[in-house]
């Protein structure tokens, strides 16, 4: 890499509706709507359903434990030198990277308003990026991301001269 740093250095992250407090919140809800059902049903005479009010409560919080647990995954696409280099971690920790000539490489949105792709290639190999990103994102980060490798390649021509 170089030694002023990459020329361009973007990482993103699965989007996720609900952060921490938020998730904290909505347990404390469930576990309040859930004590005050199970007092209603004590009273009632029906004490055996009391014991089932909690499933719910244990079933949310291991879906969004392992909503979060995907967070981990992140894709980075930095251009640095005469690089392209676009790296991916998947929720366990496996890293793929793929390294592209900066010259010779080229970005292509192929999509509509409703959804679509951003492609990076270069020499026959071809990597899709932006997979994080929503439908509406990802075109306004295919011209960004040509851009900078624009400018990547006319600075590299300039620092030939």
């Amino acid at each position: 890499m170089d030694a002023a740093g990459p020329a361009f250095d973007v990482t993103s992250y699965p989007h996720r509706s609900l952060g921490a407090e938020g998730f904290r919140v909505l347990l404390i809800a469930l576990i309040a709507i859930n004590a005050v059902a199970g007092i209603v049903f004590v009273l009632a005479g029906a004490w055996p359903v009391a014991g089932f009010l909690g499933l719910d409560v244990l079933a949310v919080y291991v879906a969004f434990r392992l909503s979060y647990a995907q967070a981990a995954a992140y894709e980075r696409i930095t251009i640095a030198g005469a690089s392209v280099i676009v790296e991916r971690v998947d929720p366990r920790g496996r890293r793929q990277e793929w390294r592209f000539p900066s010259y010779w490489a080229s970005v292509r949105y192929d999509g509509d308003e409703t959804r679509g792709t951003v492609t990076l290639r270069s020499h026959g190999n071809t990597v899709e990026v932006g997979s994080y990103l929503s439908h509406f994102e990802r075109q306004a980060f295919a011209d960004v991301l040509r851009e900078a490798l624009r400018v990547s390649k006319t600075s590299d021509l300039g620092s030939q001269a």
